[in-house]
Protein backbone atom coordinates (compact mmCIF):
# COMPACT_ATOMS: atom_id res chain seq x y z
CA UNK A 1 0.00 0.00 0.00
CA UNK A 2 1.67 3.70 -1.31
CA UNK A 3 0.29 6.15 1.24
CA UNK A 4 0.43 10.15 -0.49
CA UNK A 5 1.52 12.71 0.79
CA UNK A 6 -2.27 14.20 1.57
CA UNK A 7 -3.02 10.62 3.68
CA UNK A 8 0.36 11.40 5.15
CA UNK A 9 -0.92 14.83 6.67
CA UNK A 10 -4.09 13.67 7.78
CA UNK A 11 -2.47 10.75 9.53
CA UNK A 12 -0.24 13.47 11.28
CA UNK A 13 -3.36 15.34 12.03
CA UNK A 14 -5.09 12.81 13.94
CA UNK A 15 -2.25 10.32 14.92
CA UNK A 16 0.40 12.25 16.34
CA UNK A 17 -0.65 11.60 19.69
CA UNK A 18 -1.07 7.87 19.14
CA UNK A 19 2.68 7.19 18.06
CA UNK A 20 3.42 9.38 21.60
CA UNK A 21 2.08 7.22 23.25
CA UNK A 22 3.58 3.98 21.51
CA UNK A 23 6.82 5.46 22.09
CA UNK A 24 6.06 6.31 25.70
CA UNK A 25 4.91 2.66 26.10
CA UNK A 26 7.91 1.22 24.29
CA UNK A 27 9.89 3.19 26.95
CA UNK A 28 8.32 2.70 30.21
CA UNK A 29 8.13 -1.53 28.98
CA UNK A 30 10.98 -2.33 28.07
CA UNK A 31 13.80 0.37 28.40
CA UNK A 32 13.04 1.82 31.87
CA UNK A 33 12.52 -1.26 33.44
CA UNK A 34 16.17 -2.23 32.69
CA UNK A 35 17.81 1.45 33.76
CA UNK A 36 20.73 1.03 35.86
CA UNK A 37 19.31 -2.99 36.19
CA UNK A 38 21.09 -4.90 33.30
CA UNK A 39 22.90 -7.66 33.83
CA UNK A 40 25.75 -8.90 32.08
CA UNK A 41 24.04 -11.49 29.75
CA UNK A 42 21.45 -8.44 28.78
CA UNK A 43 24.56 -6.62 27.27
CA UNK A 44 26.52 -7.26 23.64
CA UNK A 45 29.08 -5.94 21.46
CA UNK A 46 28.03 -5.46 17.54
CA UNK A 47 31.41 -3.75 16.05
CA UNK A 48 33.37 -3.10 19.08
CA UNK A 49 33.26 -2.09 22.33
CA UNK A 50 31.54 1.36 21.47
CA UNK A 51 29.12 0.20 19.81
CA UNK A 52 26.48 -1.81 22.31
CA UNK A 53 23.37 -3.49 22.20
CA UNK A 54 21.15 -4.45 25.18
CA UNK A 55 17.94 -6.30 25.72
CA UNK A 56 15.99 -3.11 25.91
CA UNK A 57 17.16 -1.91 22.53
CA UNK A 58 16.17 -4.94 21.09
CA UNK A 59 12.82 -5.51 22.92
CA UNK A 60 11.88 -1.76 22.48
CA UNK A 61 12.28 -1.43 18.79
CA UNK A 62 10.18 -5.21 18.52
CA UNK A 63 7.65 -3.16 20.35
CA UNK A 64 7.92 -0.06 18.60
CA UNK A 65 7.62 -2.17 15.22
CA UNK A 66 4.53 -3.76 15.87
CA UNK A 67 2.46 -0.66 17.27
CA UNK A 68 3.77 1.43 14.13
CA UNK A 69 2.58 -0.27 11.73
CA UNK A 70 -0.59 -1.09 12.98
CA UNK A 71 -0.95 2.66 13.31
CA UNK A 72 -0.25 3.33 9.55
CA UNK A 73 -1.34 -0.38 7.48
CA UNK A 74 0.84 -0.45 4.81
CA UNK A 75 3.87 1.06 6.80
CA UNK A 76 7.36 -0.64 7.40
CA UNK A 77 9.99 -0.22 9.66
CA UNK A 78 13.38 0.38 9.30
CA UNK A 79 15.16 -0.10 13.27
CA UNK A 80 18.74 -0.05 14.00
CA UNK A 81 18.70 -3.73 15.69
CA UNK A 82 16.52 -4.95 12.43
CA UNK A 83 19.27 -3.96 9.94
CA UNK A 84 22.19 -4.82 12.03
CA UNK A 85 20.87 -8.62 11.71
CA UNK A 86 19.45 -7.59 7.61
CA UNK A 87 21.36 -5.20 6.28
CA UNK A 88 18.81 -5.54 3.20
CA UNK A 89 16.10 -4.10 5.16
CA UNK A 90 17.81 -0.60 5.52
CA UNK A 91 16.68 -0.40 1.58
CA UNK A 92 13.29 0.43 2.71
CA UNK A 93 14.41 3.94 3.04
CA UNK A 94 14.44 4.25 -0.84
CA UNK A 95 11.14 2.96 -0.90
CA UNK A 96 7.81 4.08 -1.64
CA UNK A 97 5.65 2.81 1.50
CA UNK A 98 5.61 5.07 3.98
CA UNK A 99 8.70 4.39 6.29
CA UNK A 100 9.32 4.55 10.05
CA UNK A 101 12.96 5.02 11.17
CA UNK A 102 13.30 3.79 14.61
CA UNK A 103 16.17 3.89 16.97
CA UNK A 104 15.13 2.32 20.24
CA UNK A 105 18.11 3.40 22.54
CA UNK A 106 20.08 6.21 20.95
CA UNK A 107 23.06 6.87 23.18
CA UNK A 108 23.48 3.22 24.37
CA UNK A 109 26.92 3.55 25.55
CA UNK A 110 25.50 5.96 28.20
CA UNK A 111 22.49 3.67 28.88
CA UNK A 112 24.91 0.77 29.27
CA UNK A 113 26.40 3.38 32.39
CA UNK A 114 23.58 4.24 34.27
CA UNK A 115 24.15 7.69 32.52
CA UNK A 116 20.29 9.88 31.84
CA UNK A 117 21.52 10.76 28.09
CA UNK A 118 20.12 8.56 26.05
CA UNK A 119 16.51 8.73 23.41
CA UNK A 120 14.03 6.85 21.70
CA UNK A 121 13.74 8.31 18.18
CA UNK A 122 11.34 7.88 15.55
CA UNK A 123 10.85 9.40 12.22
CA UNK A 124 8.12 9.12 9.70
CA UNK A 125 9.20 9.40 6.48
CA UNK A 126 7.67 9.51 2.95
CA UNK A 127 9.92 9.01 -0.56
CA UNK A 128 13.14 10.35 1.21
CA UNK A 129 11.46 13.04 2.99
CA UNK A 130 11.39 13.25 6.81
CA UNK A 131 7.64 14.03 7.65
CA UNK A 132 7.55 14.36 11.34
CA UNK A 133 9.82 12.67 14.11
CA UNK A 134 9.14 12.70 17.89
CA UNK A 135 12.78 12.42 20.48
CA UNK A 136 11.78 11.03 23.99
CA UNK A 137 14.63 11.02 26.51
CA UNK A 138 12.49 8.72 28.92
CA UNK A 139 15.45 8.83 32.28
CA UNK A 140 15.22 13.30 31.69
CA UNK A 141 11.00 12.96 31.15
CA UNK A 142 11.89 14.88 28.08
CA UNK A 143 9.44 14.54 25.11
CA UNK A 144 10.38 16.85 21.43
CA UNK A 145 8.06 16.40 18.25
CA UNK A 146 8.17 18.22 15.43
CA UNK A 147 5.74 17.85 11.81
CA UNK A 148 7.21 19.53 8.73
CA UNK A 149 5.69 22.66 8.43
CA UNK A 150 4.16 22.91 11.82
CA UNK A 151 6.93 23.76 13.82
CA UNK A 152 8.50 21.80 16.93
CA UNK A 153 7.71 21.40 20.60
CA UNK A 154 9.44 20.21 23.30
CA UNK A 155 6.77 19.28 26.31
CA UNK A 156 4.38 21.26 24.69
CA UNK A 157 6.13 24.54 24.16
CA UNK A 158 7.42 25.70 21.00
CA UNK A 159 10.91 25.21 19.87
CA UNK A 160 12.93 27.84 18.84
CA UNK A 161 17.01 27.44 17.76
CA UNK A 162 17.63 30.94 17.54
CA UNK A 163 21.39 32.00 16.52
CA UNK A 164 24.52 31.91 18.27
CA UNK A 165 25.35 34.89 20.56
CA UNK A 166 28.32 37.25 18.15
CA UNK A 167 31.65 37.23 19.12
CA UNK A 168 31.04 34.63 21.38
CA UNK A 169 32.94 30.60 20.76
CA UNK A 170 31.04 28.53 18.49
CA UNK A 171 29.90 24.98 20.79
CA UNK A 172 30.37 22.09 17.97
CA UNK A 173 29.52 18.12 19.16
CA UNK A 174 31.48 15.89 16.82
CA UNK A 175 31.94 12.74 16.09
CA UNK A 176 34.16 10.36 17.75
CA UNK A 177 37.40 9.48 16.47
CA UNK A 178 36.57 5.96 16.21
CA UNK A 179 33.29 6.63 13.73
CA UNK A 180 35.82 8.44 11.15
CA UNK A 181 37.80 8.00 8.58
CA UNK A 182 41.90 9.42 7.93
CA UNK A 183 40.13 12.24 5.44
CA UNK A 184 36.74 12.94 8.00
CA UNK A 185 39.47 13.24 10.45
CA UNK A 186 41.51 15.81 8.33
CA UNK A 187 38.40 18.05 7.63
CA UNK A 188 37.14 17.81 11.39
CA UNK A 189 40.79 19.09 12.30
CA UNK A 190 39.26 22.50 10.30
CA UNK A 191 37.35 22.99 13.51
CA UNK A 192 40.40 23.63 15.30
CA UNK A 193 40.59 27.31 15.13
CA UNK A 194 40.09 30.29 17.43
CA UNK A 195 36.24 31.05 17.90
CA UNK A 196 35.20 27.88 17.76
CA UNK A 197 35.02 24.82 21.10
CA UNK A 198 34.31 21.33 20.33
CA UNK A 199 33.70 18.13 22.32
CA UNK A 200 33.33 14.22 21.70
CA UNK A 201 29.22 14.15 21.11
CA UNK A 202 27.25 11.68 23.00
CA UNK A 203 23.47 11.10 22.23
CA UNK A 204 23.02 12.13 18.46
CA UNK A 205 19.37 12.94 18.83
CA UNK A 206 19.76 14.91 22.58
CA UNK A 207 23.27 16.69 20.66
CA UNK A 208 19.99 17.60 17.84
CA UNK A 209 17.56 18.61 20.55
CA UNK A 210 20.08 20.84 22.14
CA UNK A 211 20.77 22.45 19.03
CA UNK A 212 16.65 22.73 19.20
CA UNK A 213 16.60 24.21 22.01
CA UNK A 214 19.68 26.40 21.35
CA UNK A 215 21.48 25.46 23.78
CA UNK A 216 24.27 24.12 21.31
CA UNK A 217 25.62 25.99 18.64
CA UNK A 218 26.40 23.08 15.72
CA UNK A 219 27.09 19.42 15.57
CA UNK A 220 29.80 17.88 12.81
CA UNK A 221 29.06 13.93 12.06
CA UNK A 222 30.44 11.77 9.84
CA UNK A 223 28.34 9.16 9.95
CA UNK A 224 25.09 8.42 8.04
CA UNK A 225 22.76 5.95 9.56
CA UNK A 226 19.32 7.65 8.87
CA UNK A 227 18.06 6.46 12.86
CA UNK A 228 20.33 8.20 14.13
CA UNK A 229 19.47 11.69 12.27
CA UNK A 230 16.51 11.37 10.89
CA UNK A 231 14.55 12.58 13.83
CA UNK A 232 16.91 15.07 15.20
CA UNK A 233 17.35 16.72 11.19
CA UNK A 234 13.64 17.94 11.23
CA UNK A 235 13.77 19.06 14.80
CA UNK A 236 16.66 21.31 13.80
CA UNK A 237 14.69 22.64 11.04
CA UNK A 238 11.64 22.80 12.82
CA UNK A 239 12.98 24.90 15.25
CA UNK A 240 14.66 27.27 13.01
CA UNK A 241 18.16 25.84 12.37
CA UNK A 242 19.42 24.15 9.03
CA UNK A 243 21.94 21.36 7.95
CA UNK A 244 24.50 21.07 5.24
CA UNK A 245 27.04 18.64 4.31
CA UNK A 246 30.90 19.21 2.75
CA UNK A 247 28.83 19.53 -0.64
CA UNK A 248 27.20 22.44 0.79
CA UNK A 249 23.77 20.45 0.05
CA UNK A 250 21.47 19.44 2.67
CA UNK A 251 21.46 15.66 4.57
CA UNK A 252 19.76 13.56 2.71
CA UNK A 253 18.29 10.23 4.91
CA UNK A 254 18.59 8.18 1.32
CA UNK A 255 22.53 8.66 2.13
CA UNK A 256 25.73 9.49 -0.94
CA UNK A 257 26.13 12.59 1.40
CA UNK A 258 29.52 14.11 1.45
CA UNK A 259 30.93 14.18 4.54
CA UNK A 260 31.20 15.27 7.45
CA UNK A 261 28.06 17.11 7.56
CA UNK A 262 26.64 19.57 10.14
CA UNK A 263 23.14 20.85 11.93
CA UNK A 264 23.29 24.06 13.42
CA UNK A 265 21.12 26.72 14.95
CA UNK A 266 20.97 28.83 11.59
CA UNK A 267 22.16 28.69 8.47
CA UNK A 268 24.66 31.01 8.55
CA UNK A 269 26.47 28.59 11.48
CA UNK A 270 25.48 25.39 8.71
CA UNK A 271 27.82 27.39 6.00
CA UNK A 272 30.10 28.14 8.67
CA UNK A 273 30.95 24.93 9.64
CA UNK A 274 31.06 23.66 6.45
CA UNK A 275 33.60 26.04 5.56
CA UNK A 276 36.20 24.71 8.04
CA UNK A 277 35.27 21.63 7.30
CA UNK A 278 36.23 22.17 3.72
CA UNK A 279 39.59 24.21 4.86
CA UNK A 280 40.70 20.74 7.18
CA UNK A 281 39.71 18.62 4.04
Amino acid sequence: MIVDIETIDEFLTHRTSDVEEAVRQAAATEIMPRFRQLAAHEIDQKTGPHDLVTDADRKAEQYLTEALTALLPGSVVVGEEAVHADPATYDAIRGTAPVWIVDPVDGTRQFVHGDSGFCTLVALALDGVVHASWTFAPARDEFATAIRGRGAVLDGAPLRSGSPVPGRDLDIATSHPDYTTDEQKHALLGLRTEGVVTRPCGSAGLEYLAIARGELDATAFSWEAAWDHAAGLLLVEEAGGAHLTLAGEPFRITGGNALPFTAARDAATARRVVELLAAGA
